[in-house]
């Protein structure tokens, strides 16, 4: 009789100890789970700020870290027009890192009053780019599109206007007003040249001083000083 005793005794010992092992993991796990996000890092961004993207994740109240998944987040950064891919990785139970990358306006079509955006899509709004102000032949306009894509951001930035201006010689010929005065005449064809936008200019200052003129990189790559 005592032995039956004893090895009873045993039996519920090791289930109240199951027991609390259980109810400390669940414990545990619903404190876990209750962490909220303590850093939010953002990077890949030019001109969305970081508090735009943070809005647009749906994080911009610290929630638990585990409210919402990666997948989630991406999904959601990636429905706006101004983020062409997302990538959300968790750190240390408490940091979420966000990488983007944006899907910038290539320039703004004022006679349709559109933004053309990276991916070729075009949005009722204008939020920064140069403006196109002329009309342009839908062929010519679409090599338009594909080549703006080739003009690094830094130059893009300081283009203020594009003008369709056609030659006698080639019907693809534009003409760039720049944000620092100067005027650039430029072909789709030649149109990456305008990358070397900067280092030209720093020649010309040396040559010719801070005055402004029209630079043909359609044509013999030379500078002429405003009349």
């Amino acid at each position: 009789m005592t032995r039956k005793r004893k090895r009873r005794k045993l039996k519920i010992g090791r289930i109240l100890i199951f027991i609390i092992i259980i109810v400390l993991f669940v414990f545990g796990l619903k404190k876990l789970i209750k962490v909220p996000i303590k850093n939010i890092y953002v990077s890949g961004n030019v001109y969305l700020k970081d508090q735009e993207i943070i809005d647009m994740a749906g994080i911009n109240d610290y929630p638990s870290i585990f409210k919402y998944s990666n997948r989630k987040i991406k999904k959601r950064l990636e429905k706006s027009d101004y983020i062409s891919k997302a990538k959300v990785t968790k750190r240390k139970f408490k940091e979420v890192h966000i990488k983007i990358e944006e899907n910038y306006t290539l320039f703004y079509n004022n006679l349709n009053k559109k933004s053309v955006l990276y991916n070729g899509k075009e949005i009722k709004e204008y939020k920064r780019g140069p403006i196109l102000i002329n009309y342009v032949p839908d062929k010519v306009y679409k090599r338009l599109v594909e080549q703006m894509k080739e003009v690094h951001l830094d130059i893009l930035n300081r283009i203020s206007e594009i003008k369709y201006d056609p030659s006698n010689v080639d019907e693809e010929r534009f003409l760039f007003v720049m944000s620092d005065g100067n005027y650039v005449y430029v072909t789709l064809e030649k149109l990456s040249n305008i990358n070397n936008y900067v280092k030209i200019s720093l020649e010309i200052i040396n040559k010719f001083g801070k005055k402004n003129g029209i630079l043909n990189l359609d044509a013999g790559d030379y500078f002429e000083i405003f009349k």
